[in-house]
């Protein structure tokens, strides 16, 4: 009986030790998938955080915001979803050093980089592991590590670092970088984390540069259009015939705001001097600056020397013009320039003189100006050849109607002392002959009487195209007094007002006499006008001349009007003929000659 109730006994004790080691494995169990369930939830947490940090980033990258925006909230964000003391970003240099673009600090670290340091990468730290790689690296313990990052490290007592590449398109940008005080190593997942934000941060650097590109391309192309503008304007002033030193001035002002230049000009050569003859956008601050009309020797190595000798374009930047020799050069400097660009103006297949441009600046002109000044130095030649050619053109007309004036009026002297004084001596003769008719001749004396007014009627027909071939009043008395003829012989009441207090050159004369009769003609023929108004001065060295009718108005000249033919004797005379005939309100002329030529 003892020894079964001792082996009940002994069963219980085991069965109750079995039951309470059951009771603690559950508890255990229990605890290990509360621990479990606690570290997925911190897990999941951790992740919502971080997706809410990624999202707040990726927001940044999608606006546009500026990669140093981005940057410094990357910094935060990782500080702050990896419960770190640093984070930051290195961008590597070509010389192999990290410069700082963003980073962020735990309270208290003041040994470490900040943002704008350049750090050496030749020792054995984690940025330097990345930036020979291309991977991520990672340095639990800094105790061994050599160098001087790993000696400021330890000193701000971070024991473990982690960094990730930033690949941008496919080349090796930089790395983001998270240090801890922690003395375990960090979780292995945290690469990972690391790389989705370095990815946004590729992708903002990526953006900017396209931005940066596509910026650059509208930039090129409004300077294109601001340029193409500027020289349709210029090319509209050629085509007009406008002077060349409008022409100049036009174009040093177009080049100073295309090209963004401190001063523009245009300059011409003459012999072993160059002299300026348009100025434009004239720095503010300049102390010195330069006039039109300013000459300078070519001695030395000038620009304008260069562009004389060569016949190409020409350029000093800051280096050169400092050492240039030569009046030109030192003038340059003394106005504060920094660099200058020069093209030649090519004329006839000579260097005419230069269009050029300066700045202050101290970094080099763009690489392009040289053929964007080009474009308004081939204007240039352009207006002075047209002008050479105009020039030679209006000689070339004044000497074929300062021909045809004097052949007209060696034509009226032939005809009056020939063809005329032979008619009136013939007709005298007549009539003597019709005196020594006997009276019972009546019928030849009839017939003789007949043949002396015919002749005096054709001696009449020739004075009177004597005097259209020539007026002779204008040779002997003036315009004066031959607009005074015209009018007393015109069908239309004419009211002359004359200021005239000397003879005109005869060209000038003879130009003015024809519009008048050619106007009266005009306005007796077609206009039905009743009174004509002329209107003479001479005032301001110019002939101005107005004729005004009173007609119907409404005349088509473009129609074969001799008053258009007479334009081009105006103009000979470097003059200017408008001419008005709105229907209803009669038909004005007005011509304007400098008295100054021929």
């Amino acid at each position: 009986m003892v020894v079964g109730r001792g082996a009940v006994l002994a069963f219980t004790d085991i069965t109750e030790r079995l039951a309470s080691e059951k009771a603690i494995r559950e508890r255990d169990a229990a605890e290990i998938r509360a621990a479990e369930s606690r570290a997925a939830q911190q897990r999941n947490l951790e992740l919502a955080d971080q997706q809410a940090a990624l999202r707040r980033v990726a927001t940044l990258v999608a606006r546009g915001a500026s990669p140093s925006e981005v940057f410094a909230a990357v910094s935060n964000e990782l500080a702050r979803v990896l419960h770190v003391v640093n984070a930051g970003l290195l961008r590597f240099e070509p010389d192999a050093t990290g410069l700082v673009v963003a980073v962020q600090y735990e309270a208290g670290i003041t040994q470490m980089p900040v943002t704008g340091e350049r750090i050496p990468l030749a020792g054995d730290d984690v940025g330097a592991r990345v930036l020979h790689t291309g991977r991520p690296a990672r340095i639990d313990n800094h105790a061994r590590a050599p160098g001087p990052e790993a000696e400021r490290i330890r000193e701000s007592g971070i024991h473990s670092i982690v960094g990730v590449p930033v690949i941008v398109d496919g080349r090796l940008w930089g790395a983001a970088i998270v240090g801890s005080r922690g003395l375990e190593p960090m979780p292995p997942d945290t690469e990972a984390r690391i790389g989705d934000f370095a990815d946004l941060v590729a992708t903002a650097i990526a953006n900017a540069a396209t931005r940066s590109e596509l910026q650059a391309s509208q930039d090129e192309l409004r300077m294109l259009a601001e340029q193409q503008a500027a020289l349709r304007r210029v090319a509209t002033l050629v085509a007009r015939g406008t002077s060349p030193s409008e022409v100049f001035a036009a174009v040093a002002e177009a080049m100073a705001r295309c090209l963004h230049a401190g001063n523009a000009s245009v300059n011409r050569f003459d012999g072993d001097t160059v002299t300026v003859l348009a100025l434009a956008r004239i720095e503010p601050a300049m102390e010195h600056k330069p006039v039109v009309g300013e000459r300078h020797t070519l001695e030395g190595d000038s620009i304008a020397s260069r562009v004389l000798h060569t016949g190409r374009p020409a350029r000093l930047d800051s280096s050169e013009l400092q050492r240039a020799a030569g009046s030109i050069a030192e003038r340059l400097r003394e106005m504060g320039l920094r660099c200058t660009v020069a093209v030649p103006i090519i004329v006839d297949k000579r260097v005419w003189g230069m269009a050029a441009v300066g700045s202050a600046a101290p970094d080099p002109l763009p690489p392009d100006t040289e053929a964007r000044i080009s474009d308004f130095a081939d204007l240039v030649a352009t207006a002075i050849a047209n002008a050479a050619t105009r020039a030679e053109l209006v000689a070339s007309r004044a000497r074929i109607v300062t021909a045809g004036d004097e052949a007209r009026r060696r034509l009226e002297r032939d005809l009056h002392d020939g063809a005329q004084q032979r008619l009136v001596s013939l007709g005298l003769q007549l009539r003597v002959a019709e005196e020594a008719v006997p009276p019972e001749l009546g019928k030849l004396r009839g017939q003789l009487a007949q043949v002396l007014a015919e002749l005096t009627g054709v001696s009449a027909d020739l004075q009177e195209i004597s005097r259209g071939i020539h007026p002779a009043i204008l040779s002997r008395g003036g315009l004066g007094p031959a607009l005074k003829t015209l009018a007393r012989r015109s069908s239309v009441p004419v009211d002359l007002d004359l200021t005239l207090d000397r003879r005109l050159p005869d060209s000038t004369e003879v130009a003015a006499y024809y519009v008048v009769a050619e106007a009266l003609t005009n306005a007796a023929k077609h206009a039905a006008a009743s009174l004509v108004n002329v209107c003479v001065d001479t005032h301001d060295a110019t002939l101005r001349l107005l004729i005004r009718d009173d007609g119907i108005g409404g005349a088509d000249f473009g129609k074969g009007s001799g008053l258009i033919g007479l334009q081009d004797r105006v103009e000979v005379l470097g003059g200017h003929m408008e001419i008005a005939s709105p229907p209803g309100s009669g038909t004005s002329v007005h011509i304007s000659i400098p008295l100054g030529g021929t």
